[in-house]
Formats: C-alpha cells, structure tokens, sequence
C-alpha cells in the first residue's frame, strides 16, 4: 500500500533526522550516507501520493511498491534498533549498577561494537534505495512535497463526536409488521416460532432487529430477552450458544432477586455440564417466561441449527419466539417455521434522508448547499436502496463543501464496475479511495480482528502506535500519539466504519468499543491482503510479504503454524488466539521461545487470548517490542525481570493477570512505557518502580484485591494523564497523610471505582487541580468527603455513583465549574436531596 509506505517513509526521514544520531559517535563515511538516505528518502515519500493514485490500473508500479516497502521496513527496523541503542545505553548510565556497566562494555551490545555493525547496514540500504529510486523514474510519477490531504478532515476530527447516532429512517413498517408476529398467539406450541428476517447484507436487518428487541412492547411481553450476534459458521451449540443463554439467563436472577448487598453463588464454570444439566438449570431459572432470541448472521448449518432451535423450544414458557436474520434465503426457509420475511430496499427518499444526516449531521444546514444537494440526490440513486451504501458515502462527505469532492464521488468510475461488486462494495470501495492517506493503513490493520470483535479505542490505539502507522492530520501541529490516535479512531467512527456498540458505555471516557460490519471488514480483508493474514491450520501456507498475523491455535504447541511460518522472518505483529471449537491449553513455553527467537522484528505481540504460565526470559530480546498484551492471563504468577531490558516498550497490558505475584523490580527501566494496565496480587506497590516511570501517561490499576495503598512515588509522575483505579477491596488512598502539593501534574483523568476502604482522597492530587478534565466516584460507599480544590476550572465531566456516605459537595463548586458538560449523580441519597436543595428542581 502506497500510503503505508508513505507513513514509514516519513518515520525514517524523521528518525534520520533525530538528534539521537549525536547520542552514538559514527564515522565520517557514515554520517555521509546517513545524509543521502535522508535525501532519498525524502524524494522518494514525494512521488508516493502519485503513485497510490496510479497504483489501480498498473502492476508493475505495485509490484515496485511492495519492493520499495520492504526496504523502508528494513530502514526503519534498522533505524529502530539505534534509537532502542541510545535507550539502553541511558537506561545504564542513569540505573545501572558498577558491574552492569562493567558486562555491557564486553558484550557486543555496547555503543564501539554497535556503531561498526550499524554503518554497513545503512550503507546497504541507501544502495537499495538508490536502484529502486532510478527504477521508479520509468513510471513517471509526479513529485509533490506537500502532504497528500490538505483537507479540512483534521477540523472535523477535532469538532467531532465518537459516534453520531441517528434515528434509523425507513422501517418503521417493517418494524410494526414484526412485532405484530410476535405478539401473535401461536396456534402450535410444540416447537417455538422461528420468525426469519432475509435481504442482503447492507440492508439493515441487525439494526431492525435491535429495533424490535428494544421496543418497549416487546420488552413488556418477553420476561427473559437475548441477542445473539454473529453466530459463527460452525458454531457448537453448548459452548457457544447456550453458555451466552446460561449467563444471560444467571444475571437475570441476580438483577431480579438480590441487592447489591446481598451476594449470590454465580454459576461460572459450566463447560463440563451435560445438556441435561444444562436444560434443567434453564428449565428452573426461566420457568414460566417468555423468551425472546435473537440469533444475528446465522450461516447454512442444517443440524446445528435444528440441535439449537430443539434446545431453545425447552426453554421458558409457551409463546417464546426466535427471530434470526441472514442474507442467505435457503438458510431462511431451512430455519423458519413462518414465511421469510424479506426486506427490501429503501426509497429513494429516505435514502436521500439519511444521505442528508450523514453528510451534513442536519437536514436544514443541508439547505445553505443547493448545489451539493443535487449531487447529492444523484450520489444516492447509485447506492440503489442500501442504508449502509448510502450512510459510508454520505460520511465520507460529511463536512465537506468542496463541489469537485462530492462530483468526484458521483462520477467516479468504481460506480460502473460489474461482475462481483454489489452496489454496497462499489460505495465502500469508493469511501475507501477518498479516505485521507493517514487513516488508511490504521482501517487496513483492523482487518486482523475476527468478525464481531468489539474494538477497544485505547487497545486499537496503542497498537497503531507501536506500529508507528499514526501520523498527525495536520502536519504543522505537534500532537501526543494518543490523542492523534484518538482523532483517527474518531474519524474512522464519524466515516462509520466503526459502528458503536449498543449497550456499552466508555470506559471512565478513554476508551470507546465499537464493532465493524462484516461487509466493511471484508473491505478492510480485501485491502490489506498482502500485508495482514489470518492464519490457522487448516492452510497450507502463508505470504511470505505479511507482516501482520492473527494466529489460531488449534493446542498448545502449535508445531503446524510454526512450519507454515518458517519463511516469515519479518513479522511485526502477532495476535495468538484459540480456535472457537478448542479448550484453551496452557501454551507451551517452548513455542513462545520459539517465535520469540524467530520474529525478532515483532512490534506487537499479543496474548491476550491465551493462558500461559510462564514467559520466556527471551522476550528480553525483541528489541523492537512496543505493545505486550497478557490480558486475561490467569496462569501466570511471574514476569521474567529481562521484561525490563524492552527500553522500546509502549504498552503493557497485565489486567485480569490474578495470579501475578509481583510487578518485575527494575520496571523503572522501562523508559519508554506509555500505558500500563495491571492486576497483581501485591499489598503493596514497591518505591522507585511504577511512579517512576517517565514517559507514563496511562496507569489502571484494576482488581488488585490485596493492594492496599499507592506507591508514594506516585505523585511526581508528571506525565501521568490517566489514572484509573478500581475493584481494590482493601486499598485506600488516601492511607499516608502529607501536606505536599506536587507541582507540574498534567493529569486529566480520574477515576476510582470499587473502593470500599477508601474514605478521602490524597491531597496530592490538588496538583492536579488546574488540568483534571474527567473525574469519576463509583461504588465507595466510605467516601465522605470531597476536597475544598475539587472546584476545578477545566473540569468538563463529573459522576457520582453509589457513594452513600457523601453529604454534599464542597461549597458553591458548581458554581465555578465553569467549563462543565456532563454532571451525572445517581444513588447518593444524601447527596441527591441536597443537590436538589441548592440547585432546585423544574
């Protein structure tokens, strides 16, 4: 992909003209061909826009990209591995011991034995540029220095929410006609009814069906209601299905029957039930309701679906009903015990409704463009009827008042493709096309994720960070990678490739979950084929130009994928996941070494679903290393202490790790660490480790049930800009009284959650009083007090939740919150009635 390259052309020239080339001493010969690189570099990132315009119709300017490619990935790998060099060599200098320094001077790793291996490499690949570049002069490609979107996009990302929601327009008929059949008595009440909603994908039958799952009457009518989505191809009924009934159906009980101070013994583990059991823990929890099930995207699986529709018709009373929606019409009448019912296109106008909504987020606005408005019309008669045609291609021009843009859209030639591209795929392909080259690369690595992943924003983010594929919108504006990934994900909603996620709410506002629509993902699959891969082991072999896997294991040693990967030494993610059908093995430590040892480029590694008890004391050598992710590991009691040599080290995941013993001693040295995510076993975390942490600007510490206080150190983390805290039963924070005030605190989110000990905040955090932007209290039923300095001028959100022992907020403080937007305090008694005292009610 020409924008890809583009981007890791940009790191080099960037990291070529770092003033970490003064930190190692080169020779003369080498600064020289330093220089050069950087200014073929630069010549080279120039033609790049060109040739992405060119790249469709000519294969040999994509077989000549693909080459320039893999050069700038060994350029980068190269560069990387110098500025990882200058890490270490601080990381000794500032905490290293007489004997550590002593062993790094006789080791080929220090600076004298670095310098001569680092000027053959680059002398190699400015050789390799130099060919490539006299190659690329054949294809003519116009040379421009600019950046190739100039656009207004970055502006709409900064004024921007992460999703903009609309009433769905169009199917109010289809709605009412449902939901008539479900309110119907049924004359048969020996197998439950099967309702089958059909049409084709696009059409918008998983939000009619979350229409009809959340209308009040339907609600009133089933007591027990379930929403299945993406049912998988060859799904297991028992594992699959009924365990989604099983704790959908134990919740129920819990929310029913039992208040928050009471406690009931949630059934958890149920792999090992026989069906019977199963069936008579269902029978005896949903007795005498009705359910409602909904299964979104079933596949053509004749006995497992009649396995399912005959476990389903023993659950709950009589009346219950299944709805099912796919895009496959035998798959429908298979499964249907009334007619498919069929959903057809949408009118012209109401396409052009929702056309308006997305385009210009206000029908009367839309009324200032007269002349966009008739493009417009035209634009969505090409989309033939398809809600989700229609609403990519008005949110690619959403904000956009250029009238070549949106003439562009209408006359573009993908509209007259035929064959295998559906109108849907024709709209998609097009927004792909007028997307901004800086967004490209990040929508083409979600390609990874199985269908229906929730994507996590801070998780998406900190692995486009770590693959350097983040470039700021506005090439004259230095921003913090985090919030440039915050606007990409922004932009990638507001274009709606992410869809939200009905049900879910942000996490304490840094993180958002969002989904991707199958056909959108089959775009991201289709663009990104030669550089991302799912691999399982049912293939046979794997591009040896992938850089980036999703890897499904069918055990725990994985010999077959290791053999169909023996070729792909250049790897720079790695995503290790179970197949759906699997228990889930311990990993053997063996094949962790093994891909250790083997994919020593890797940026991204993530095991987070997958139980390993040990990590190998080899991930000390992926020098490269920037996103560690054990999420979830409930196997794991230690970290190797090589963990620390990882200087290049962004992020580390270790949330839900509930048998972690203790954090590695020297973390400290883990200089370049961003975002931290834990859970240990620790009452305490030790001094001079986590607070001292430089570049720190995520810490959540989650679920520590032994944690007792925060490191004292904590407070002169001057780069914290996250800190969240919750589900700690024993800690309390403000268990070490002081009087100190810490200076230069840049912290704008706080949140604490699940504290039942803790009673007052530290004083500490008035630091942060000037910058805390986000503040959430939830769940400390001790919390007494607030402070006087909580009145803070640049807070915009505050909530307050379940803190009974709150009286009252601190005097006139709503009053000087000045810059305040959200205000949400639910089951504070007390504070309740006095709130509504001072403020008074309408």
């Amino acid at each position: 992909m020409a924008d890809l390259a583009f981007i890791i052309a940009g790191n080099v020239v960037e990291k070529l003209g770092s003033l970490a080339l003064e930190e190692i001493t080169l020779p003369r010969s080498t600064k020289d061909d330093v220089q050069k690189l950087k200014e073929i570099m630069s010549s080279l990132k120039g033609v790049l826009p060109d040739a992405e315009k060119k790249l469709e119709h000519d294969e040999h300017l994509r077989i000549w990209l693909r080459r320039l490619g893999d050069v700038l990935h060994d350029a980068e790998d190269i560069l990387d591995e110098f500025e990882g060099e200058v890490l270490r060599s601080q990381v000794v200098k500032e905490h290293g011991t007489f004997g550590s320094k002593v062993h790094r001077f006789f080791s080929h790793s220090n600076s004298l034995a670095f310098r001569f291996s680092f000027a053959p490499q680059i002398r190699k690949i400015r050789q390799k540029l130099d060919e490539i570049a006299k190659e690329g002069t054949k294809f003519q490609l116009y040379s421009s220095q600019l950046c190739q979107d100039q656009s207004n996009d970055h502006l709409r990302q900064g004024t921007t929410q992460i999703t903009r929601s609309f009433e769905v327009i169009g199917r109010e008929s289809d709605k009412e006609t449902i939901i008539d059949m479900l309110m119907k008595q049924d004359n048969n009440s020996r197998h439950v009814t099967v309702i089958p909603i059909v049409g084709q994908g696009g059409l918008g039958k998983s939000t009619l069906a979350n229409l009809i799952y959340n209308d009040e009457r339907v609600v009133a009518q089933f007591g027990f209601r379930l929403f299945i989505t993406c049912m998988p191809l060859d799904f297991e009924v028992t594992k699959v299905i009924v365990s989604e009934i099983l704790k959908c159906a134990i919740d129920a009980v819990y929310n029913e029957n039992f208040s928050k101070d009471q406690s009931l013994e949630k059934v958890e583990d149920f792999s090992n039930w026989s069906i019977e059991q199963v069936l008579l823990f269902l029978r005896i929890t949903l007795y005498n309701k009705k359910c409602l099930f909904i299964l979104d995207d079933v596949c053509d699986n004749r006995s497992k679906w009649i396995e399912l529709r005959d476990l389903l018709s023993q659950v709950g009373s009589e009346g219950s009903k299944i709805i099912v929606t796919t895009d496959n019409t035998s798959v429908a009448s298979m499964i249907g015990t009334t007619a498919p019912y069929k959903l057809e296109n949408l009118s012209e106008d109401d396409s052009f409704l929702i056309f308006l909504k997305c385009a210009f987020g206000d029908e009367k606005l839309a009324e200032q463009f007269p002349e966009l408005r008739d493009i417009g019309r035209q634009i969505v008669k090409k989309c033939k009827g398809i809600p989700l045609a229609v609403k990519i291609i008005g949110s690619s021009l959403y904000s956009k008042t250029d009238e070549s843009e949106w003439v562009f859209v209408r006359d573009n030639e993908i509209w007259g493709l035929e064959g295998e591209h559906s109108h849907t795929s024709r709209a998609l392909r097009l927004s792909y096309t007028t997307m901004p080259s800086y967004l490209k690369p990040c929508f083409a690595y979600c390609s990874l994720f199985p269908k229906g992943d929730r994507l996590h924003s801070l998780g998406l983010i900190c692995t486009w960070m770590a693959l350097g594929i983040l470039q700021s919108p506005n090439s004259t504006q230095r921003m913090e990678f985090e919030k440039i990934g915050e606007l990409h994900f922004k932009d990638l909603c507001v274009r709606s490739f992410f869809q939200h996620v009905d049900g879910t709410e942000e996490f304490y506002a840094v993180t958002h979950f969002c989904e991707m629509h199958d056909l959108i993902r089959d775009l991201a699959l289709s663009i990104s084929q030669h550089e991302c891969s799912t691999v399982n082991s049912s293939l046979n072999t794997v591009s040896e130009s992938a850089r980036y896997l999703t890897v499904y294991l069918n055990d725990g040693r994985g010999q077959s994928i290791l053999t169909m990967l023996q070729k792909s030494k250049n790897l720079r993610s790695m995503h290790l996941r179970y197949h759906e059908l699997d228990e889930k093995p311990n990993i053997d430590e063996s094949f962790l070494s093994t891909c250790i040892s083997r994919f020593k480029y890797l940026r991204v590694f993530d095991l987070s679903s997958i139980f390993c008890e040990v990590l190998p004391s080899s991930i000390g050598t992926l020098r490269h290393l920037r996103y560690l992710n054990l999420f979830g590991n409930k196997k794991i009691k230690k970290l190797p202490s090589s963990i620390c040599k990882l200087q290049s080290l962004q992020t580390l995941i270790l949330a839900q790790c509930n048998e972690l013993e203790e954090l590695p001693r020297n973390i400290r040295n883990l200089v370049s660490l961003r975002t931290l995510w834990l859970t240990t076993k620790q009452t305490c975390l030790p001094e001079n480790g986590v607070g001292r942490l430089c570049s720190l600007r995520f810490l959540i510490i989650g679920q520590c049930q032994n944690l007792k206080s925060l490191p004292h150190d904590l407070r002169y983390c001057t780069t914290l800009r996250n800190l969240i805290v919750g589900d700690c039963k024993q800690l309390e924070l403000a268990s070490r009284p002081s009087t100190e005030v810490v200076q230069n605190s840049t912290l704008q989110t706080l949140a604490i959650d699940g504290l039942p000990k803790t009673t007052a905040l530290p004083n500490w955090l008035q630091g942060a009083a000037e910058t805390l932007q986000v503040v959430e209290f939830e769940n400390c039923p001790k919390l007494a007090t607030l402070p006087g300095w909580m009145p803070m001028p640049n807070l915009t959100s505050l909530v307050i939740k379940n803190c009974p022992a709150l009286p009252c907020l601190p005097q006139g403080i709503l009053q000087r919150l000045t810059s305040l937007t959200k205000l949400k305090i639910e089951e504070c008694e007390a504070l309740e009635e006095r709130f509504k005292l001072e403020v008074g009610e309408d």
